[in-house]
């Protein structure tokens, strides 16, 4: 809520005042396990490369507006078809309140499944967008008949569907997902910010049904710090998107390091594969542990239930022993007593399950 301020409460919007901002916790010189990020650096000889690309970049003009080659190179690795039209955005943040400007309007609603993305019902309301969530059900698998029934009720203008889901790591039946993009009268986005850690994609949708695009990031293959969102789709959507967009929003340096990045593929793919196996070794080893539930994952973190009432004193006896995790308890209903741990290098898990083992026997 607002501070006190009479002029303040006057003019900022009630529904605004009524927010908290999105919080980040500094994590100072802690294991970072709670934020989805690749933990792995580039190679050194792969830095001293990236260094004469930054140092031959012009950062006193403005960008390529358009970053034409760029859209073109990330088409090309991520295996789109041409035909599609490519916006890059500061970070997925970005493509999706763009697309919630557009698609804003008197009683129109912004539907996603819960528990989800935090950013869908936030952007909602910064867009003055109605919010409809729809809670998963057993699992967290989508509850079909649930959606489609909010669907016809609200009719929403947005649909999010997140493939793999933040943060319960899954993926929803394909059928019903088809079942969702004939269901809605408007436009459904499938977020993929998690198409790395996952066989999966969804691309052939977008031929299937005119009303999908699909989203995705460089952020979770080791590029956070670059904030590149990628938004593929029909020309028809994104035109009308691109009237939005400020000019400029990709600066110089972040494109001229994610195309050199990509002509390095091959080690983002290699780390990829690698946080992919420690996955495997991390939920084998969770699942040894006495939680009351871990759920297999198809991104690159690990959803676990503790003991009724005790994931906020486990989440700080980590936080103690120096690593950082997401406590989910309170979130939402579904996620009560959960913790999230992001897959960390085979060092950072090692210490995460010492730390476990203290913590649940203690």
């Amino acid at each position: 809520m607002t501070d006190s301020n009479p002029i303040v409460q006057q003019w900022i919007r009630p529904e605004i005042q009524a927010l908290k901002a999105y919080q980040v916790p500094p994590a100072g010189n802690m294991i970072k396990l709670d934020a989805m990020e690749n933990p792995y650096r580039w190679p050194q000889y792969m830095v001293d490369e990236w260094l004469e690309v930054l140092r031959a970049t012009p950062i006193n003009r403005y960008p390529d507006p358009v970053a034409a080659e760029l859209k073109e190179e990330l088409s090309l690795r991520m295996g789109v078809d041409p035909a599609y039209e490519v916006m890059l955005g500061n970070g997925s943040d970005e493509l999706i309140q763009i697309m919630a400007m557009c698609l804003a309007g008197p009683d129109r609603t912004l539907l996603a499944p819960e528990p989800g993305f935090v950013m869908y019902r936030m952007i909602a309301t910064f867009c003055g967008m109605h919010y409809r969530g729809v809670p998963l059900g057993e699992d967290f698998e989508l509850d079909l008949p649930a959606t489609l029934e909010a669907i016809a009720e609200n009719q929403p203008a947005l649909v999010f569907l997140a493939q793999p889901n933040n943060p319960t790591g899954n993926l929803f039946r394909l059928e019903s997902v088809r079942a969702v993009c004939e269901a809605a009268p408007g436009l459904v986005v499938l977020d993929e910010a998690y198409m790395a850690f996952t066989d999966r994609q969804h691309l052939e949708l977008m031929a299937d049904y005119s009303n999908v695009v699909v989203m995705r990031t460089l952020s979770k293959m080791g590029l956070a710090g670059l904030r590149l969102g990628i938004l593929f789709g029909p020309r028809a959507w994104l035109q009308e998107f691109d009237k939005v967009r400020l000019p400029y929003n990709i600066n110089v340096l972040t494109e001229a390091s994610v195309k050199f990045a990509l002509t390095h593929y091959d080690v983002i793919k290699a780390q990829t594969a690698e946080l992919r196996a420690n996955r495997a070794e991390l939920l084998a080893a969770l699942q040894q542990l006495p939680f009351a539930r871990v759920w297999p994952s198809e991104a690159n973190f690990i959803l676990a239930r503790t003991a009724p009432g005790q994931a906020g004193a486990i989440h700080q006896a980590l936080k103690t022993a120096g690593i950082l995790v997401k406590c989910l308890h309170g979130a939402h209903p579904q996620l009560e007593d959960c913790l999230r741990f992001t897959v960390g290098t085979a060092d950072e898990n090692r210490l995460l399950l010492q730390a476990l083992h203290g913590a649940m026997d203690a």
